[in-house]
């Protein structure tokens, strides 16, 4: 799932670098190091593209994520894996997956079983792919709906929810029936180096970041972008979640555990250097954006009221990132509730408010 639009940071990006220069285009390839190349898929998005990775693996290659299930990614698939393609004409080894969201596992399916290849990826990440996948097609649930009312949804927003649940699936070729499971701080032997895993949570459950530090690489995935912030929400299946803890415990994870001299590949923008600078960003951005909740919250507020504060503007219930800003914003206010300092009673119109505790 890409990040959400709201989410883009108003301040340029502090003390990043970006070595590499223009993007490739799809279906050609960039090389970053010695058997690294940067591959660019286009997403029928908001944001517009993800990018992909490449490692040389004996006589073929890992790729790390897939891009979507379009027409227009599956032709530059063909492209780049043809004999005179940017990949050489070499097989694909294994696919690795950061994570979960479509345009990272959309062609995941499709690469596996053309070349006989596994999928590796994390267990929290792989099986909550196969259950969201599962829900393809059918009717929204009444928890989701109201989770939603709880929320302060309209009953137009709630009908337009309704008509589109069940898309999770649209962008996605049919998931393997298997994986190999990666953990955090295995070391992953990749062609000729070493690649480890360092998860990261919030963003999705348990998000696989793989690290090289004899080529001092790391490909972020979305646990770390340049220029925009991950969509880190609350969903209707665990209502009492607090991603948002996890997000900032990861961010304090990786500061303290990797160096910055890193070239970091993420999925989305530029590769940089930079990385805890870009780290102290989002840890202050969200930190920015709980100190306006708690300035809003002397009096009882419904989550829909808090969108002004937490995102410096309205967002109207026809918006398209309605949902994203609804995930987001109460999981801000699931952290504050996990501090301590929030109360939240819910009213006979059946609509939560919150409001500073005491």
């Amino acid at each position: 799932m890409p990040p959400a639009p709201d989410t883009v940071d108003p301040l340029p990006p502090a003390a990043l670098y970006y070595p590499l220069g223009e993007p490739p285009v799809p279906g050609q390839a960039l090389s970053v190091r010695p058997g690294v190349l940067w591959l660019r898929m286009p997403l029928p998005f908001a944001l517009d593209h993800i990018n992909l990775w490449a490692l040389a693996d004996g006589d073929g290659w890992a790729i790390v994520d897939t891009g979507t299930q379009t027409p227009e990614v599956l032709a530059a698939w063909r492209t780049l894996l043809a004999g005179d393609g940017a990949l050489g004409g070499r097989p694909v080894t294994r696919v690795i997956a950061t994570h979960m969201h479509p345009d990272h596992m959309g062609m995941a399916g499709w690469l596996t079983r053309k070349h006989d290849a596994r999928l590796w990826m994390t267990r929290e990440e792989y099986l909550m792919c196969r259950t969201l996948a599962a829900d393809t097609g059918r009717e929204a649930p009444d928890d989701a709906i109201r989770f939603y009312r709880r929320c302060g949804w309209p009953d137009e927003a709630l009908d337009t929810y309704r008509a589109r649940f069940g898309s999770f699936g649209k962008y996605m070729h049919a998931l393997p029936d298997s994986f190999r499971r990666i953990v955090d701080g295995e070391r992953l032997a990749i062609g000729d180096h070493v690649w480890r895993v360092v998860v990261g949570r919030g963003h999705s459950p348990e998000h696989a970041c793989l690290v090289c530090d004899e080529l001092d690489l790391m490909i972020s995935g979305d646990q770390v972008l340049p220029r925009i912030s991950s969509n880190v929400s609350v969903f209707p299946t665990e209502p009492d979640a607090d991603p948002l803890g996890d997000w900032l415990a990861s961010i304090e994870t990786l500061r303290q555990g990797l160096p910055d001299t890193l070239l970091v590949l993420p999925a989305h923008g530029e590769p940089f250097i930079g990385l805890h600078a870009r780290l102290d960003r989002l840890a202050s951005g969200h930190a920015r954006g709980l100190q306006r909740l708690r300035r809003s919250l002397a009096e009882p507020k419904r989550v829909m009221d808090l969108f002004g504060a937490l995102f410096a503007r309205p967002i109207d219930a026809r918006s398209e990132v309605l949902g994203l800003a609804t995930g987001e914003t109460v999981a801000h206010l699931n952290y504050l509730r996990a501090l301590g300092e929030l109360e939240v009673t819910e009213g006979d119109d059946g609509v939560w408010r919150f409001q500073l505790a005491g």
